[in-house]
């Protein structure tokens, strides 16, 4: 492709070209005619003065005198600045106001002798042989009584012609280059006139191009470009207000796909990515904005969603399926996927969204892991009571010892059961309070809570020789339920000290944050193991499970504080190394 020329160097030469060659026809048919009218003038001169001539030498032709007519011709010809010959009718010059007629060829052969002998007049323009100049040549024929007595012959050299010519054509030339020059100047601002115009209107448009569509040039005066420019401003106003309206939806749509909890992903019918949304971005591990365009192989390294996407693709229908992700811990997905469609029916591609089902499926365990739990929990005492009921039952030597031994451990099992469901109902009855707002808060000081805690876990701290230490700001206050806070208080207090060895202290302390108070207890048992430290607030979860239940633990204490200061807008959290000891913080809202 050649390259492309401005408007103003298409017009202007065309112009350019026009007025050139128009001025050329122009000059060169104006010197023509200029000649042609001078030598018709000269014609007509030489005409005249061959008659006036001819009036002259009508006495001297008959009878003929050849010295007179040449002195005549001579005088004549000096006078009239004109060469005058006198040709008699054989052809033989008779007299000449240049030459001797003697020296001089016949002049039967010329034209202007031949023309004249038979018509009213002969010319010619030729050399002359005598003079070695060009020459025109008119003869008229001088006749008496109808016989033809010679040939007058007028002459002039054509250099005198010519000098005059071309002195006018000098003057023609010096007019048509002045003509040219401001035919050129008149050309360019007229090209320019037009291409300017359009100039701005590209102007124009290349700021329509980036996006500015409040730039404005004049219009034109020129009523096609005027019209023009008024339309591409009409242009402009309708694409702006629909690139507005496409921005806004655009704007809408990811806004709405970039709020969403599910992840939403598009791609073509070549599987390359659309539309990729923040959350499905998280999910997979990748930039949704840097994968856009980019094939789903590239873009996400997980075999199960690529055959998701594939058989979506492939079966043209909706398609449900399960997605596991394998990060720092397992996560579950599940997928919808349907294809895309235009109006004829055809399919685009295919549009998927992603839920993050690991929540569901971690309480499904843990409701399963709780069935089984509670299951066991409750199935050990049972069968234990029903073995001894039958023992009892069975048992013929009535041994009172043994009775009261069976009766004793029967007791205790049942108290087992009790305990359990007494934390079963505390449990459910702190839930339910906590969503229907039954509990009641007030700002209390946190002290006199820790202390009635620590008193009721004195007589298990007597027996074991633990000490407790307790820290706490008389003034320290948060907006709690105090039976509550203190229960939760209590059963972390037990766990510190059933879980520590003989006079292990532990130590209790509550401190002020910044928008939190914060309660410790910590102790110096044995520790929990990292595996266990996501679990320990589960129902019915025990990290060591024969030692927890020789402790009399029902498995629920931890459930329970976790339950209690959710309800009081709070969270708990632990940190303990094995062999060293636990940490429990609870933190509650200021």
């Amino acid at each position: 492709m050649g390259k492309k020329k401005r408007l103003i160097w298409c017009l202007y030469p065309s112009y350019l070209l026009i007025i050139l060659i128009s001025i050329t026809a122009v000059t060169w048919f104006a010197s023509i005619k200029t000649r042609q009218f001078f030598l018709e003038n000269t014609e007509s001169d030489l005409k005249s003065r061959a008659i006036l001539f001819e009036s002259r030498i009508a006495s001297l032709l008959d009878p003929l005198d050849s010295k007179g007519l040449d002195q005549l011709c001579k005088e004549a010809g000096k006078r009239s600045s004109t060469r005058l010959t006198v040709i008699l009718p054989s052809g033989e010059v008779a007299g000449d106001s240049e030459a001797d007629p003697a020296t001089m060829d016949n002049h039967s052969d010329r034209v202007e002798f031949i023309n004249a002998s038979t018509g009213e007049y002969g010319i010619s323009i030729r050399t002359s042989l005598t003079l070695s100049r060009d020459f025109m040549y008119l003869g008229i024929p001088v006749r008496k009584e109808g016989k033809l007595l010679a040939i007058v012959r007028t002459s002039i050299p054509l250099d005198v012609i010519d000098t005059a010519i071309k002195g006018i054509q000098k003057k023609i030339i010096f007019g048509a280059l002045i003509i040219i020059l401001l035919g050129a100047v008149i050309s360019l601002i007229v090209s320019r006139r037009i291409s300017r115009p359009i100039e701005q209107l590209k102007e124009e448009a290349e700021y329509y191009i980036r996006g500015d569509f409040n730039y404005r040039v004049p219009i034109s005066d020129i009523e096609e470009i005027g019209s023009l420019n008024e339309s591409m401003r009409n242009m402009a106003q309708q694409l702006h207000a629909r690139i507005n309206t496409i921005t806004q939806q655009r704007t809408e749509i990811e806004a709405i796909l970039s709020s969403m909890i599910e992840g939403v992903i598009a791609v073509d019918s070549e599987e390359r990515i659309i539309i990729m949304n923040e959350a499905a971005g998280r999910m997979f591990g990748c930039n949704p904005s840097a994968v856009q365009g980019h094939s789903i192989q590239e873009a996400v390294r997980n075999t199960h969603l690529q055959q998701f996407i594939s058989e979506t693709l492939s079966d043209n229908k909706p398609v449900e399926k399960e997605i596991g992700l394998v990060s720092e811990e397992e996560r579950y997905i599940s997928g919808h996927g349907t294809m895309i469609r235009n109006i004829e029916g055809k399919g685009l591609g295919a549009l998927f969204v992603l839920s993050d089902i690991t929540k569901l499926r971690r309480l499904e365990n843990i409701r399963k892991d709780f069935v089984a739990n509670v299951s066991h929990e409750i199935k050990t005492p049972i069968t234990a009571i029903k073995g001894f009921v039958e023992i009892l039952r069975d048992d013929t030597s009535k041994d009172e010892n043994d009775i009261k031994r069976f009766l004793d451990i029967i007791a205790k099992h049942v108290n087992r059961l009790e305990a359990i469901i007494d934390d079963l109902l505390k449990l459910s009855r702190i839930e339910k309070d906590a969503e229907t707002e039954g509990i009641q808060f007030a700002e209390s000081e946190i002290k006199d809570v820790l202390e009635s805690a620590v008193q009721a876990v004195k007589p298990l701290a007597g027996s074991k020789g633990t000490e407790i230490n307790l820290s706490c700001n008389d003034k320290l206050t948060a907006r709690i339920n105090p039976p509550l806070l203190e229960q939760a208080v209590i059963n972390l207090l037990d766990n510190a000290i059933k879980y520590s060895d003989e006079k292990k202290p532990v130590k209790i302390e509550a401190l002020p944050d910044e928008k939190e108070v914060v309660i410790h207890v910590t102790d110096n048992g044995r520790g929990i193991e990292q595996q266990h430290l996501s679990r320990i607030f589960e129902r019915f979860y025990r990290v060591d499970k024969a030692r927890s239940r020789s402790l009399g633990g029902t498995g629920l204490g931890l459930s329970i504080v976790k339950h209690i200061i959710q309800a009081h807008g709070g969270h708990i959290s632990v940190t303990s190394t094995p062999g060293k000891g636990s940490t429990f913080t609870i933190h509650l809202p200021r």
